[in-house]
């Protein structure tokens, strides 16, 4: 008998139908995004470790508990106990589903179901401000722990908002609460579609806007007084043409060494406690 692919016969490719073709369809753009976005909203519904877990549960934002099994000590009666009188239910894992969940997050062997987290629009911000206000304009910020970290020196500090843009750039996630150590709870963040927009919103309402940069006045010099909003740029590219153009006076941090920025977190944290130096200790 012949065989069915001898060397004298080429191997015949498999037929395709219509359902195969079907189901190997690449998918769109569209829905990659609308995918990412979904991932996005389950992962945004999480947070972990044992400060940002207890300050939302203060805050009452707390749905579910789940607890490592063999998690013990007074840090976790502390929480069972709270958990309990908001109502909230506990439920027993293996450490291994809170990997899972966490993403292989520093969990500390808890994470908390929350309700989404609930942005300000600049509008309520402002509302909610008191007087001379000082904020913060995250221009893209991309890094979770920049901008948790950012959020855990501003509350320290005493700012009185944050202001990122909707698109291209970090949110509130479960990687920037457990960073932040629960600062998110306590610090307002708005969220807006435009930031040169909100910038030209803020100055006619008196706001001063200043940028940061390798080229301008030291920030020791720095005027932080009055209504004030200090843009941050993205870790790499730095600030954006389009906001430069919208700032009154770029500041600048002078460096002896042989790198050429700081790290965004670092760079907002010196800027922060410089205005909070000069605006005081009461605020």
């Amino acid at each position: 008998m012949r065989e069915r692919y001898g060397n004298d016969q080429k191997k015949r490719k498999p037929r395709v139908n219509d359902r195969t073709k079907d189901n190997r369809r690449q998918k769109t753009p569209r829905e990659d995004k609308a995918n990412v976005r979904t991932q996005e909203e389950i992962e945004e519904n999480f947070v972990f470790g044992h400060h940002a877990v207890m300050e939302a549960l203060k805050q009452g934002r707390g749905n579910k508990l789940f607890a490592s099994e063999d998690a013990r000590g007074e840090k976790i009666d502390e929480l069972k106990v709270l958990a309990s009188e908001l109502s909230v239910p506990i439920k027993w894992v293996p450490k291994q589903k809170l990997d899972t969940m966490s993403n292989q997050g520093v969990h500390q062997g808890l994470i908390l179901a929350i309700t989404p987290y609930e942005y300000l629009t600049l509008s309520e911000l402002l509302d909610q401000s008191k007087e001379n206000p000082f904020y913060l304009l995250l221009d893209n910020l991309e890094d979770p722990h920049n901008f948790g970290s950012i959020l855990r020196t501003a509350d320290a500090s005493g700012v009185d908002g944050v202001i990122i843009p909707k698109h291209r750039a970090v949110g509130i996630t479960p990687v920037v609460v457990k960073t932040s150590t629960g600062a998110v709870e306590h610090v307002p963040v708005a969220r807006v579609t435009n930031l040169n927009q909100a910038i030209k919103e803020l100055k006619a309402k008196g706001f001063w806007i200043f940028g940061t940069d390798m080229e301008g006045t030291t920030y020791s010099k720095w005027n932080a007084q009055g209504s004030i909003a200090l843009i941050i740029g993205n870790e790499g590219r730095g600030m954006s043409e389009g906001l430069k153009k919208e700032v009154d006076e770029m500041l600048t941090i002078p460096m002896t060494g042989h790198v050429q920025s700081l790290n965004a977190s670092v760079a907002a944290g010196l800027l922060m406690y410089e205005a909070f130096r000069q605006r005081g200790v009461d605020r």
